[in-house]
């Protein structure tokens, strides 16, 4: 969760692996939309001399379905190309990188974005330089300078950037993946460990990240602005995609592929494929299209963690306990979007496909107060309308799935009061920063600067 090392086949290719989803409006410059991708997850900065990369046997792809129907509209091709100047060094870079096109850097990455509506593709930009990783201040020395100088102007009021940037995302994997031990939560398990503050497993770590800025009027099937939240042509539905080639080969020089490409991995609404999804099936969600989401939706109107909640929480969690109906607030939130008429004055609904994808109302302007907790905390420009790099979604789909979003739907239940407290307790623990710019996730840790985790907890001698 969000969807890092999320199934099996794409946990072991992590060049192919999203990790996050991010699409929102963007608040320097609210006549567009930002979307964000990232991809290899859970990157130690000091991972060298081999540091990260895009894959250049992987396309990236962002789809746009502005029509409702679950079936993608638009794409946004991302394809990379890595070159070794000096074959004969074992260095990812053999002096300062002091500009992209520096000569010491050794595993220089060029891209090209191609823009698809229908049978026509349109080149954006091409031999676009992604910046180097953040190895450390003799290697990259003046590194948010380097990086800001990968931001290319594809003209047309659009912007791109590809590269390394730190994790925004914030979550206590540790407690969560032990069968929900949340620290903030441990005084009402049946365990003799007191409450505490969360952990954020993600400290620390970078990811390799495609953003790309455009224009509304681009994203809107009829070239339009919205203005009225509450009309059709408003939403937009994303997901992002990584596809390699059906035939891969390799000899005693290089690999490559032959073929058509395939989809390997998808994302859009973050926890989808970690929670929602049976480990048997995960790699099989991972290939297939969000149109076909309706054969998931039974796991999303029973979900396995709603059922296990009083269960591991005895006592704490009676009226959710007792529901026995389907999660028609889950089904709206993950699989159609939020009609009109539950939350007055919104909606970010695409339509009766069930289709997992992350949706964006965008005639919402960007918050004046952002609320991290997003639409349940009343901030509309927020998850799950659309994702900002700093919402809480943790959070918000522990709550969602302990009960707090089912009055929307059913306004005779009553949740249980813990389902409005429950949290992993990382919201508040300001360990990762942001930018207020474009590519708005900040700059990567360096390798020279990191930290490797502490020893903390172990026996004894070990």
């Amino acid at each position: 969760m969000s969807s890092h090392r999320e199934a099996p086949e794409s946990s072991k290719d992590p060049v192919a692996d999203n990790t996050d989803v991010y699409v929102f409006v963007s608040p320097d410059r609210p006549d567009t939309v930002t979307i964000i991708t990232n991809y290899i997850p859970f990157q130690n900065p000091a991972g060298g001399p081999t540091f990260y990369e895009f894959g250049d046997d992987v396309q990236y792809r962002i789809n746009i379905d502005n029509n409702g129907d679950g079936v993608t509209d638009i794409v946004y091709e991302f394809s990379f190309e890595t070159t070794v100047p000096n074959s004969e060094s074992f260095l990812y870079n053999t002096g300062p990188i002091e500009s992209l096109d520096s000569p010491n850097f050794n595993r220089p990455q060029r891209y090209t974005v191609t823009e698809v509506r229908g049978d026509s593709r349109t080149t954006l930009g091409e031999d676009l330089l992604s910046p180097p990783c953040n190895v450390g201040f003799r290697s990259t020395p003046n590194y948010p300078d380097l990086a800001n100088s990968a931001i290319h102007d594809l003209g047309d009021g659009m912007v791109v950037f590809a590269g390394q940037r730190l994790d925004g995302f914030f979550i206590d994997l540790g407690s969560i993946f032990d069968l929900a031990a949340l620290r903030p939560f441990q005084n009402l398990h049946l365990i003799s460990s007191a409450a505490a503050a969360g952990v954020n497993a993600l400290r620390g770590f970078n990811v390799h990240s495609i953003a790309i800025q455009i224009p509304i009027s681009k994203l809107t099937a009829d070239g339009s602005v919205p203005t009225d939240p509450l009309a059709a042509n408003s939403v937009i539905g994303v997901y992002a995609a990584a596809d390699r080639q059906k035939g891969r080969f390799q000899d005693e020089t290089q690999s490559y592929g032959e073929g058509p490409f395939t989809q390997v991995s998808r994302l859009a609404m973050p926890l989808f494929n970690e929670v929602l999804v049976p480990i048997a099936r995960k790699d099989e969600w991972n290939r297939s299209d969000p149109e076909n989401d309706s054969e998931f939706a039974p796991l999303v109107a029973r979900p396995e963690l709603a059922n296990l909640l009083p269960v591991l929480y005895p006592d704490v969690f009676p009226n959710l306990a007792a529901f026995t109906g389907d999660r028609a607030d889950l089904l709206a939130i993950f699989l159609t979007g939020i009609p009109e008429g539950i939350v007055p004055g919104f909606q970010n609904t695409t339509g009766s496909t069930q289709a997992d994808l992350m949706r964006l109302n965008m005639a919402i302007p960007p918050s004046e107060d952002p609320n991290v907790n997003g639409l349940i905390a009343g901030d509309a420009a927020g998850f799950p309308n659309g994702r900002r790099v700093f919402d809480d979604i943790a959070t918000v789909e522990l709550r969602a799935l302990a009960g707090l979003t089912i009055p929307l739907v059913d306004p005779t239940y009553v949740p249980d009061e813990a389902a409005g407290l429950i949290t992993d307790g990382t919201q508040e623990l300001d360990d990762v920063s942001y930018l207020s710019v474009f590519p708005y996730l900040d700059h990567p840790v360096s390798g020279y600067d990191s930290v490797p985790p502490s020893r903390s907890g172990l026996p004894q001698g070990k």
